[in-house]
């Protein structure tokens, strides 16, 4: 699951291991380990594990997403469009060019 995999390259990325996430976010070992294995979580577990890992859950409409990753990844190239995103993040959601 691509979610419960980000989950876990931002742990390694942060230097923790899966012990370490019980002083974060109060589970046991065993729990967060079965989490990153195959487990599927609440929503409110996968909050608090965002935060322990010192990021945020965001719901990104795939009509963003390529915006969303160029800015994340400060595409130079499409400046005028992370602009024009950043200026009005809901522009074309509901199907106007405004």
């Amino acid at each position: 699951m691509k979610l419960l995999d980000d989950i876990k390259r931002r742990r390694i990325e942060l230097g923790f291991k899966q012990k370490d996430m019980h002083a974060r976010i109060g589970l046991s070992r065993q729990q967060y380990q079965q989490i990153e294995s195959k487990g599927n979580p609440r929503l409110d577990t996968l909050e608090l594990i965002a935060k322990g890992l010192n990021s945020e859950l965001m719901l990104i409409p795939n009509e963003k997403k390529r915006q969303i990753l160029a800015i994340l990844n400060e595409d130079k190239d499409n400046q005028p469009e992370i602009q024009s995103l950043i200026d009005n993040p809901w522009q074309g959601l509901l199907g106007d060019d405004a």
